[in-house]
């Protein structure tokens, strides 16, 4: 499930990242930034329009992420 689909409240973890092109920088980023195999995640909030973009907390930090960029990360439930 990618984490663009993941119901809100609900936990799960990363499994991985994908890369759309080569070099991804949007990738590559969110890789930075945590969203690394094994970690945790929910989705906190959704937006108010077509609920984007989407509140994610991984670990003890959120982030705002619209949901083309979730759409790279692949989670599965907890």
């Amino acid at each position: 499930m990618q984490l663009s689909e993941l119901p809100r409240g609900t936990r799960a973890t990363v499994v991985k990242v994908s890369d759309l092109a080569n070099p991804d920088p949007i990738a590559a980023r969110l890789r930075d930034l945590g969203f690394v195999a094994g970690e945790p995640v929910s989705l906190v909030a959704q937006g108010p329009f077509g609920a984007d973009p989407i509140l994610i907390q991984i670990g003890f930090t959120r982030f705002a992420l619209r949901r083309s960029e979730a759409a790279r990360v692949e989670v599965e439930h907890v």
